[in-house]
Order: structure tokens, then sequence, then C-alpha cells
């Protein structure tokens, strides 16, 4: 590690080479643990669910289990209880040993980022893995980007606070290993990098440091995470690359914005389910990781309940664990599972993830969020179907884009979605209708929001409180500042030291400009500079202004701006500056004080903070997950 950040010491601060090596290594760890995660995910699904209940979730077309399929008599109710055991192993790991793990992960991370100058303890992404592989392989319903996020997060996290290197690495490589872990796992490398800048805000703005060294640690994770999967498999998408759909006609878009709306309120539903299963867990009395059991074991019934009430189809098992499976039935032929069963998957998944991981389970919200966003989708999409097969030929459709526009309505990330739902899907000829949807789902949901540790914006994130002082600073000249009225006494050079003591007492000027004949500034003194002399009054009637003062002069221009301002200021701890004409430093102008900057710098943010409060609609506070 020390040989290391030598190197890097080596390089410039913002160089390419640094962020290559910082962004590469960080794509390693998360490609790698990307595939650790997986694997453990089905190692525990096999001998838990598969062994004990005789039930394996079904796998996407571009997603294979690398062990063979239990031959143990399927048993619906013994799922229930492998449930339970796993929300109580669960919980004990993640309320003994890293509480920071539990819920879905992503919030921690933005969470780190705002408010922790992008810490994360290393711990915690070791607790997250293996509490969120128990809870999704013991059939708990939650998603993989939560769990995937913080292991990339922690490294990144881990590896700057081990190199020494400041808060604002220390965040940009949190942001760059959460958008790589996310775009190995679900195989969707651009999506990953800009996902990792914009779930940091809830509005449409975008953490742009953070763009390129999270795209190259997505790639380098990608690939990794690629080249450990089966050669069959391998640069596959996660849904297979034989989906090849597109709109009939301009008029589609018309069903399609019936969709946002239904999409819409289907996300703030999810989002007032979830938090407030929370809420009703936080107020029982027990033990705090008995909790995440009793919260598995009612989606464990709910889900065999739903299985009995539809003729034990065991495709709506989907609502436990990940779910994938039925809807990469739902996005390849919905007419495969018909209305009531995408409607049943899609509503009973709301139910089950908010039981999972509103009751403190470990696990993700995206991987629920896009099945429910696409069964509803696929739901709408047949009926609409039925009733307008001429401009609504291919349901299937609305499947792919309802994932999109349930996941951007309740994460308040359009754009990283838009592109995700494309990589995952493998077909892009749906760009229109997914931006169409997404972008009215966003707008629809302002708001709620399922990541309440998001803020509005850059101006209101407590990462930013240094950069929008300078930002602000530099939209202010020197000139701006209004002047002061009191009158400004200039020294002559020639004037004696006892003069100018007996000026002292009857001034409250502090910085003295020394002039010339010409009355042309030569230098300046302050009153502490004549202190050092009150004691020695022998040389009283012997020093002049110019044995006192200081011929290096710092001073502004009416043209420079108060960041310079500052910047001179805290040089040598000065209270005032000269200003003087720009191109003659000797024609003294008037002086800048410290705080009458200051005070003009508050003024001007308070009128932008209040712009930005009057632009950003009010924002309905959730509790934490």
């Amino acid at each position: 590690m020390t040989r290391l950040r030598n190197f890097l010491n080596g390089l410039e601060l913002k160089s390419t080479g640094k962020w290559f090596v910082l962004s590469g290594l960080i794509g390693i760890v998360a490609g790698l643990g990307a595939i650790a995660f997986q694997f453990l995910i089905q190692l525990v699904v096999h001998f838990a669910l598969g062994e004990i209940a005789g039930y394996v979730p079904q796998e996407t077309a571009g997603e294979r289990s690398i062990f063979d399929h239990p031959t143990t008599e399927f048993h619906p109710w013994l799922i229930v209880a492998v449930m339970i055991a796993g929300g109580a192993a669960s919980g004990f790991l993640v309320y003994t040993f890293a509480p920071e793990a539990e819920g879905h992960g992503t919030d921690a991370v933005i969470d780190a980022f705002h408010n922790k100058r992008g810490y994360i303890r290393p711990q915690v992404p070791i607790i997250k893995t293996l509490a969120s592989a128990i809870t999704l392989g013991t059939g708990g319903s939650g998603g993989r980007e939560g769990p995937i996020a913080q292991i990339g997060a922690g490294f990144g996290s881990f590896l700057a606070t081990r190199l020494k290197l400041p808060a604002r690495d220390r965040r940009i490589m949190l942001a760059a290993g959460m958008g790589a872990g996310i775009g190995a796992i679900f195989r969707a490398p651009l999506a990953g990098a800009i996902f990792a800048g914009e779930i940091l805000y809830s509005s449409a703005d975008l953490e742009t440091e953070v763009l390129l060294p999270s795209a190259i640690a997505s790639i380098i994770a990608y690939s990794v995470y690629e080249l450990c999967s089966p050669l069959e498999f391998r640069f596959v998408p996660v849904f297979g690359n034989k989906l090849n759909y597109s709109i009939a006609s301009p008029f589609e878009l018309a069903p399609l914005a019936l969709l946002a709306v239904i999409l819409t309120l289907a996300a703030i539903g999810f989002i007032e389910s979830f938090y407030g299963t929370h809420r009703l867990f936080a107020k029982l009395s027990i033990s705090r990781f008995l909790r995440p059991a009793i919260g598995a074991g009612l989606a464990g019934v709910f889900g065999i309940v739903l299985f009995f009430g539809l003729h034990a189809d065991q495709r709506v098992l989907s609502v436990l664990s990940t779910g994938h499976g039925a809807l990469q039935l739902a996005i390849e032929g919905s007419a495969k599972l018909g209305v009531p069963l995408l409607l049943a998957i899609g509503l009973g998944k709301l139910v089950t993830t908010s039981l999972t991981i509103g009751s403190g389970g470990s696990g993700g919200v995206f991987g629920p969020s896009v099945l429910i966003g696409g069964c509803l989708g696929a739901a709408v999409g047949q009926i609409f179907h039925s009733f307008w097969p001429s401009i609504v030929p291919n349901p299937q459709v609305y499947g792919i884009v309802g994932m999109a526009g349930f996941f951007a309505a309740a994460a308040h990330a359009p754009i990283s979605t838009i592109i995700m739902v494309s990589e995952m899907t493998g077909d892009y000829q749906l760009l229109l209708p997914t931006m169409w949807v997404s972008t009215l789902c966003f707008l629809l949901c302002r708001r709620w929001k399922l990541y309440h540790m998001q803020v509005a914006s850059r101006l209101d994130s407590p990462a930013h409180r240094g950069d929008f002082l300078v930002d602000v600073l530099e939209g202010i000249l020197v000139s701006d500042v209004p002047p002061n009225d009191r009158p400004l006494l200039r020294v002559p050079e020639s004037m004696q030291l006892k003069q100018i003591v007996q000026m002292l007492a009857e001034s409250r000027q502090r910085y003295f400009p020394v002039v010339d004949d010409t009355d042309r500034m030569v230098g300046i003194f302050s009153s502490d500079d004549v202190r050092a002399y009150l004691y020695n009054d022998a040389i009283w009637e012997l020093a002049v202004a110019r044995d006192v003062m200081t011929s290096k002069l710092v001073t502004v221009t009416p043209a420079d701006d108060l960041n310079t301002a500052l910047r001179r200021f805290t040089e040598l701890n000065l209270d005032e500056l000269p200003i003087v004409e720009p191109d003659d430093h000797g024609c003294l102008l008037g002086m800048l004080r410290r705080k009458d900057t200051i005070a003009l710098y508050n003024r001007r943010l308070a009128e932008l903070k209040q712009s930005a409060d009057e632009n950003h609609p009010e924002q309905i506070p959730c509790e934490s997950a």
C-alpha cells in the first residue's frame, strides 16, 4: 500500500493516470465481488431452498446456476421455514456486526457520500454480502444492487482511506465502486457508470466528476465478471439477446402515457408500503435481529397462500427471492402468463419486498422494482392489446418499458434506468418509448422518493458546501461590494512615528496605506505593526512611516472576483486589502474588508438558496429504512 501511495504521489492530482490506476483497482475488486456474491446466492439457494424445500427460482436467459437442479420433492410450506431461518441469520449478522447493512444498502452509500466524507466501515461490505446472500438465497424478496453497491463502494472508500487521499477523492472512489458493482452484476457497464452520478440526487442533477472514474471502473468490473462466466453466457445480456421489439406507430405514445400514470401510482404505493412496513416493525418491542425473521416469514406465508390461490402455479412464487425468471417470461411473451398472473406477481412482489426489506432484511430494491414494473407493464399491455390490437401489437413491449418507468419513478434516476434496461434486455429499439415513459414517471413522482438519503441537488449536498462557496464568490466582483462610508486615512511616507501613534489613538482604522508626495501608494501598515514600537519611545522622533510599512503589497482590482480576494485575504491572514487600478497598482481606489466580503457572500448564497427552494417542489420526508 505504501508503494502504491508513493507511485500515485508521483502523478499529478487530476491526472488521467492516477484515476485510471485507482478506478482499475476498484473495477477488479467490484467484478470479483459480483462473482463471489452471485456464487453465494446460488450456493444458499441450492442447499436451503433446493435441498430442503425442493424449489429453485427460475433463472433468466442470460444466467445459469452452477449447481444441478435438486431431486428433492417440492414442499411449499418448508419454504416458509427456510425463509424464517434465513431472516434470523441475516438479522443476527447485520445487527451484531454492522447495523448500517440493514435494508436496501444503496441509501447507506448515498448517505456516506453526502454526510460521511465518503467513509464506509470496512466490515460493512462483508456483512452486507453475507446477509444479503442469505436473505435472497433463502427466498427473501429483494434485489442484488444494494449489496453489490456496498461491496464496490466499500472497497473504494477503504482504498482511499488507506492511501490517505482527501475526502473529495474518497467520495469519487466510493461512487465509482458503486457504479462498477452495478455495471458488473447487471451486465450494464454504461448504466452503472451513469447510475453512480445520478442516484445521489432526487432532481435532474448529476455528479459529473464521478463519471469518468466510474466508467473506467464499470468497464473493468464488467469485463472481469464476464470473463469468469461460462463461455455460452459470456457478454450476453441478463435477459438474453433474442428480444427484438419496436413500437408500431407514434400513436402508441398515447397508451404509453397512460402506462406512465399507472406505473407512477404503483411506485407511490410501493414507497408508502415499504416505509409504512418499516415504521410498523420499528414499533415492535422485540429484539431487532428477530424482525427480519418475522418479515421473511410473513412474506413466505403470503407467497404460499398466493401459490395455492392460483391453482398451485409455481410461477407465482416469483414474488419470492429475485423473481427474474417470471420477468423473463413476461417480456418474451406476456401471454404466457396472462393478466391475472402478471398482476398477482407484480402486486405480490410489492408486498413481499416491503415485508422482507422493510422489516430490516438485507437486499436491494432495484430487482423487485423492475419485476413489479415489468409485470404490471406487461399486464397493461395485454389489456390495451385486447382493445387496440392495431395500435398495441406487441404487449410485451409494455413489460420492458414498465421495468424502466417504475424504477425511474421510485428512484428518481431516469437516465441510468433507461440505459440499464436497454443493456439488460439487449434491445435498443425501444429507447423512444422507454424515454417517454421514464421521463413522465420521473416528473409525476417528484414528491415521493425511494432513496430517502438523496438530496435535491449539488447545492443541497453537505459534500459540496465548500465548492459552492468558491462558485458563488467567483460570480461576484470586487466592484460589486458596497464601498465603506468611513473616510480612508492615507499616511505620508515621511510622517513621524510619534504622529502615527497619536493618529492611531484618534482613529478606528486598522490598515493605513502609505503614499508618496504624488499620492501614489508605496506601502501599507496596520495598527499591529505600530504596536511593536510602543515600548521604545526613543525612536519615536527618528522612525517614519516608511520604516513601519511593508512594501510587499497584496492588492486586488475592481475586476477581480471575490474568490481571488478571499485567497489573498488568507495568504497573510489579512482583514483588509487595498483596491488599486488594474494597470497602475500605485493608484489607490479604496480598501476591501474581509467582513464586507463575507457579508455579501452570505446575502448572495441566501438568494441562491431561496431560488433553489422555489424551483424544487417540496419533498415528502421518509423515515429511514
